[in-house]
């Protein structure tokens, strides 16, 4: 018999239980990289985290006897729904054994909170705040998770869900870009070069961190104006900005971010981290003085990067600025040394991007599917 139940999130046992279970389910898969536990422990205190300012949300574990083996966060997102006019239940945090009657379990108690809600669909995983990753794996499962900006899981998952009579929303595909491969049409370097020597539009590098820093909230009201099409765009609070951007701080190099302007404001951006997945493997979720040193040594050793923010103003995008972000993102894979990089979690609906990172070498080798169904 399998229970289900919300935990208490101010019992440490319960929060406990609810952390610990992926690290039990995925303690012998080489391709699943470990949260830091005290991240996940944040995102479950109900009086810091911001996504609990203006949304609610609850975390289930299933159990059968004393076992843990399954867990679930069903979300009202507010500002999401309130901006799309809908009635969504969001989920996340989904990981199960391969057992329907526990996956059942945990999606029916979900479903009842929501209709408790008024809401009258459901649609996940996607996460408290943007970043966080969206999707299940549908394919990839030989590829390790790009730390923890996207998920692994078992390739049964998906089949529990179809089993459950959820259907495709969207998918967000992971391209590869191999240095090797990755060739721009010698047209958009010089596009690239025409438009910067016209002078309106300028590339603005960091020359430390903290002058990154004391940019930074400009960078979060670049993400409100430029991805209001996205499908996964809802309006960031000032609270969420600065959460965002204080965890961005932790893995990200200021010589790695790239700031496009228009006659001095800033209309686009690149964003790219250094691959870390291997010290976050040691760790075991675990922040130690030793895990630090790892963290550091290894962002400043890798060969591998992933590009997971990068955009320009919707306005500025047949005006040279597509050729220009391309442009910076290829320097910025070589003048670094990185041998391979990843385009993390584009959204289908993204059709122009997918379009060009096939166009200059990138390989789709990784999918991420967000599911729906009424409730």
């Amino acid at each position: 018999m399998v229970d289900v139940k919300i935990i208490d999130t101010g019992n440490k046992k319960e929060v406990n239980q609810f952390i610990n279970f992926p690290f039990q389910l995925y303690k012998d898969c080489s391709q699943w990289v470990p949260p830091f536990i005290s991240d996940v422990r944040f995102m479950l205190n109900r009086d810091k985290h911001p996504f609990f300012e203006r949304s609610e949300g609850d975390f289930l574990i299933a159990t059968r006897g004393d076992e843990v083996v399954g867990r679930l966060m069903v979300m009202d997102h507010k500002p999401f729904n309130t901006y799309h006019n809908c009635k969504k239940m969001a989920f996340t945090m989904f990981e199960s054994v391969n057992d329907l009657e526990v996956a059942k379990s945990l999606f029916e108690r979900g479903f009842e909170w929501g209709r408790q809600r008024g809401l009258n669909e459901v649609v996940g995983p996607k996460g408290m705040c943007s970043f966080d990753g969206y999707g299940i794996l549908v394919s990839g499962f030989d590829q390790r998770a790009m730390m923890t900006m996207s998920s692994y899981n078992y390739p049964y998952l998906p089949e529990l869900m179809e089993k459950m009579d959820f259907e495709k929303e969207v998918d967000f595909v992971s391209c590869s870009l191999p240095m090797e491969k990755f060739v721009l049409p010698e047209k958009v370097h010089e596009v690239a070069r025409r438009v910067k020597e016209r002078g309106s539009f300028k590339v603005m590098n960091f020359k430390s961190r903290k002058e990154l820093i004391d940019y930074a909230p400009k960078i979060g009201q670049a993400y409100n104006d430029t991805f209001i099409y996205n499908w996964e765009y809802y309006p960031l609070s000032e609270g969420e900005v600065k959460y965002l951007l204080s965890q961005l701080m932790s893995v990200l190099d200021y010589r790695l971010i790239k700031i496009i302007t228009y006659n001095e404001q800033m209309v686009g951006f690149l964003v790219a981290f250094p691959d870390i997945s291997d010290a976050l493997q040691r760790q075991k979720g675990r922040i130690t003085p030793w895990g630090i040193a790892d963290l550091l040594i290894t962002m400043k050793r890798t060969k591998n990067v992933t590009l997971n923010g990068a955009g320009i103003l919707p306005d500025f995008q047949g005006r040279g600025g597509n050729a220009l972000l391309y442009s910076e993102m290829q320097n910025t894979i070589r003048d670094f040394g990185f041998h391979h990089a990843e385009l993390t979690q584009v959204a289908e609906t993204t059709k122009q991007m997918r379009k060009d990172l096939i166009n200059v070498g990138g390989v789709e080798y990784k999918n991420h599917r967000v599911y729906h169904r009424a409730i």
